[in-house]
């Protein structure tokens, strides 16, 4: 059974069609990459997907349910762009932040909550920053807080919009580390990806995008030269020069 069903969406702004009539079956325990040129649609996927902009038609299902009665079950790390890097947050208070799905109006965050805050940040290297304003580190640091929020959160379905964006080699085997970890004990992730020479190295199952479905399924299969030309069109001599392909 799939986790996540989504069925015939379509998203308009402004009059002017972003995604048509989009169909997947996502499976539990892969690593998804959603791949196509900039414009393509791929965040604009993701939200539809979450709930967060409105579709023109079609539907969404997690685990056979509307998204908005799945909140806990489901985490989203937007593209750093999205963030503002000024909020005055701590690394550990935006890490703390993935626990309040967990919470109920009047509930306070106990011991077991901060343990588990500690836990993520250990677990991506960040233990040493937990005190450092959000806006003081990296790129790549600032990329690893936001995974250990959304580890935090203990969710089962990841959406990650770009993680691997702005941060050195050392922190991106790290995230592909973790990604790979939590696909091995059963969770499911999406990751709008931009680099065609590492797709065949990240992720079980590839979703090729152009405002339409290109293709999508195990990645040894569909991310050949005939698809990603269906893709990217024009684009594809440029992505000769930086990939294997």
């Amino acid at each position: 059974m799939s986790v996540i069903s989504v069925k015939g969406i379509s998203v308009s702004f402004d009059r002017k069609r972003v995604l048509s009539n989009i169909f997947l079956e996502i499976e539990a325990g892969k690593i998804y990459g959603v791949v196509g040129p900039n414009g393509a649609g791929k965040s604009t996927l993701f939200k539809a997907m979450l709930g967060l902009v409105e579709i023109d038609n079609g539907s969404v299902t997690v685990e056979g349910k509307p998204v908005e009665e799945k909140r806990k079950k489901v985490v989203y790390v937007p593209q750093k762009n999205d963030v503002d890097w000024q909020f005055p947050a701590t690394v550990y208070d935006i890490v703390l932040m993935g626990r309040y799905p967990h919470k109920g109006v009047f509930q306070k965050l106990d011991k077991r909550d901060n343990e588990i805050a500690m836990h993520a940040l250990e677990e991506v290297g960040m233990t040493p920053f937990k005190e450092r304003q959000i806006g003081e580190l990296s790129g790549g640091q600032q990329q690893r807080v936001f995974l250990a929020r959304a580890l935090c959160q203990e969710s089962d379905i990841f959406f990650l919009d770009e993680p691997f964006v702005g941060v050195d080699v050392t922190t991106e085997e790290k995230i592909i580390q973790i990604l790979k970890k939590l696909a091995a004990e059963g969770k499911t992730l999406l990751v709008v990806h931009h680099d065609l020479s590492t797709v065949e190295k990240y992720f079980d199952k590839v979703i090729l995008l152009n405002q339409r479905l290109v293709a999508y399924g195990d990645t040894d299969i569909i991310f050949n030269e005939e698809n990603i030309a269906r893709a990217y069109g024009g684009q594809l001599p440029i992505l000769h020069k930086i990939g294997n392909l």
